[in-house]
């Protein structure tokens, strides 16, 4: 069994803050600090509205052991990242740092220095197709203090983080709604 379907909506007057909910769960979230959008683009502060694929969990295995979840789990390392540069064939793909080149790629660097990244939803957003510009690295991940917004990502507390992980089925799909 378990949940195959979580819903975010926006909650009224607070454009970064969101309501999760998951069969009988109801969770408080952040979301990107520009509210939710269908029309995501690179760096616009929105989280994209509408219905993705969760494909996996990363985590950090040096904080903490890896999460109870039938979902696919892979730790994650020092040097991971998440190339968001649209230009780049790498783009909203997950790479190995540093990137080699001749100039700087823009990226995400997974393996934080605060706890935002230790639990990590990936998402199929902008995969198929992969279309520059359209939005990358739009995770579900840990909430900063006081659900400050976020770049675009879904972001819970820990614990209900936790909590999700051990309810969610393989296949299970995320709808971000609009409004």
């Amino acid at each position: 069994m378990g949940i195959s379907k979580i819903t975010v909506r926006r909650r009224p007057g607070a454009a970064h803050l969101g309501l999760l909910r998951a069969g009988a769960l109801a969770l408080p979230v952040a979301i990107g600090r520009a509210g939710t959008g269908f029309d995501k683009r690179e760096g616009d502060g929105r989280t994209p509205a509408g219905t993705w694929r969760i494909r996996r969990l990363l985590y950090r295995p040096d904080h903490g052991q890896r999460p109870v979840t039938r979902l696919p789990a892979a730790p994650l390392r020092k040097g991971d990242g998440w190339c968001d540069e649209p230009s780049d064939r790498r783009y909203n793909r997950a790479v190995r740092l540093p990137l080699g080149g001749t100039r700087p790629v823009s990226h995400e660097r997974m393996w934080r220095d605060d706890d935002v990244y230790d639990l990590v939803l990936v998402l199929d957003h902008n995969t198929r197709p992969r279309v520059a510009g359209r939005g990358s690295a739009v995770f579900v991940h840990l909430a900063r203090p006081g659900f400050a917004p976020t770049a675009g990502c879904v972001a819970l507390r820990r614990a209900d983080l936790v909590r999700l992980l051990a309810r969610l089925r393989p296949g299970a799909r995320l709808v971000v709604e609009h409004g």
